[in-house]
């Protein structure tokens, strides 16, 4: 009767010495066979790969290549347009412009008023505009874009007499711009810093 006894006790602490094993093993986990370590051939490996990271405003990929060429095509008409209309103002491309760009087109249209001239143009469109390089100075990014355009364009007295140019022939206009962008500013404009001729 007592070796009965000593069964159940031996049953019951074996029930509880699995209760304890079983929370244990709850609370702690158990071993996987990773322990946090990465193997030194593994390692190596790793430091090979580089992990290409989110595009930042710093790159100038071929994608955000074309996406600024789209821009730069608006840009470039738009400013040809506005500076060479009838009133000799800046309007609609006062934005587009940087303040040493701005204060030389408000110069030349200044002269152009003073003598009594003003301008007619027709914009016929861009036949290519090609990024020639690009540069990252500081906080700017700037892009140098060769255009090559087809505009009617001329220059009129007061009395509308021709001084300049042709009311009816296309002509083929090179120009190479400068665009620069602040890359840690939120403001998505480019504007135009130089016109080389």
């Amino acid at each position: 009767m007592s070796y009965s006894f000593e069964y159940i006790d031996i049953i019951l602490l074996a029930m509880i010495a699995g209760f304890i094993f079983l929370r244990l093993r709850g609370i702690l986990g158990r071993k996987t066979g990773f322990d946090g370590k990465v193997p030194t051939q593994l390692e190596k490996e790793f430091q090979k790969i580089k992990v290409s990271s989110r595009p930042t405003n710093e790159n100038f990929e071929k994608e955000a290549q074309e996406d600024f060429l789209k821009g730069a095509r608006i840009a470039y008409e738009t400013i040809i347009t506005d500076f060479s209309d009838s009133d000799n103002k800046l309007i609609a491309s006062k934005p587009l412009l940087s303040k040493k760009i701005h204060d030389q087109f408000i110069e030349a249209l200044s002269d152009r008023e003073n003598k009594g001239q003003f301008a007619e143009i027709t914009f016929i469109g861009i036949k290519s505009a090609v990024i020639k390089n690009h540069k990252k100075i500081e906080y700017s990014l700037e892009v140098t874009v060769d255009f090559v355009s087809e505009i009617i364009t001329c220059i009129k007295d007061k009395d509308k007499k021709i001084i300049v140019g042709d009311s009816e022939k296309i002509k083929t206009v090179y120009d190479t711009w400068v665009f620069s962008k602040d890359i840690k500013s939120s403001n998505p404009n480019w504007l135009l810093i130089d016109t080389i001729t």
